[in-house]
């Protein structure tokens, strides 16, 4: 059985000197592990605020959380992928960062394209954010990824060049792509996408898709941005950014093909 896995945003327990010492849970978190009913000798998976890796005991719960250290762990190797997807209406938005941060998506770039229907002015873009990223939390506690995460403020196609020159790989998803790449054949014509600490970005455009004047100045962001096709049916786009996600993490070695490729 997988275990409960906690969030810590500033305490480094390295630093700790004593045993056994208080988990500094934010509030959500706390109200989260009274939910859990956590008892003491249960054990419980923390990443503190330097990333480090943690089993931890429970020693008791009230009136503070106290845990001891059980074992450390060094921190795994994850892709470094990050989903840049268009203003989706409704409550699409929060289905995609639930299930691509299930997958093991690390960021998550919003992009009010020309045809996004939803527009954002900032105090509606903070508050959007401030929801995503709850949203991209309880979805990395609950599927036990090693980090939250980062979500972006929503921005344009201009500001989201600069993210995207820094990619090792841009997967850029065009349902009018003539001749377009699958995510595979993408990834392996770049082999320095292949390593554990490479960085490789997806774009999926809104309901609408992107524009020819979008796509043009995606595909110039970056020497090894490559138009994909993820297939002859149109999906929606909540579906291609699950479906485009998955494709490359699985080419990068997660989801499972590091254990298939050995074993074939």
């Amino acid at each position: 059985m997988s275990l409960h896995r906690f969030f810590l945003e500033e305490q480094i327990i390295a630093d700790e000197r004593c045993e056994p010492f208080v988990l500094r849970l934010s509030p959500d978190d706390v109200h989260h592990a009274r939910v859990l009913r956590l008892a003491p000798g249960e054990h419980i998976a923390v990443v503190d605020g330097a990333m480090d890796y943690f089993e931890c005991e429970v020693v008791a719960v009230e009136p503070t959380l106290l845990v001891r250290v059980c074992a450390h762990a060094d921190a795994p190797d994850i892709p470094e992928v990050t989903v840049v997807q268009g203003l989706a209406k409704g409550d699409k938005m929060d289905t995609v960062i639930r299930t691509c941060t299930e997958l093991g998506v690390a960021r998550f770039v919003p992009l009010m394209c020309e045809r996004s229907v939803v527009r954002l002015d900032a105090a509606k873009a903070a508050k959007r954010r401030v929801r995503w990223e709850a949203v991209a939390k309880s979805a990395a506690m609950q599927s036990g990824q090693a980090r939250i995460p980062h979500v972006d403020a929503p921005c344009g196609v201009t500001e989201a060049l600069a993210c995207l020159a820094q990619m090792d790989c841009v997967l850029v998803c065009w349902e009018e792509a003539a001749g377009g790449l699958s995510v595979g054949q993408a990834i392996a014509r770049r082999d320095s996408a292949r390593r554990s600490d490479a960085k490789v970005a997806i774009v999926i455009g809104p309901e609408g898709g992107l524009t020819s004047a979008e796509i043009e100045a995606l595909m110039a962001s970056n020497p090894h941005a490559s138009l994909v096709s993820l297939g002859a049916t149109i999906l929606r786009t909540e579906t291609a950014a699950l479906v485009a996600s998955a494709l490359a993490l699985y080419e990068l070695g997660a989801l499972g093909a590091a254990q298939d490729d050995k074993a074939s």
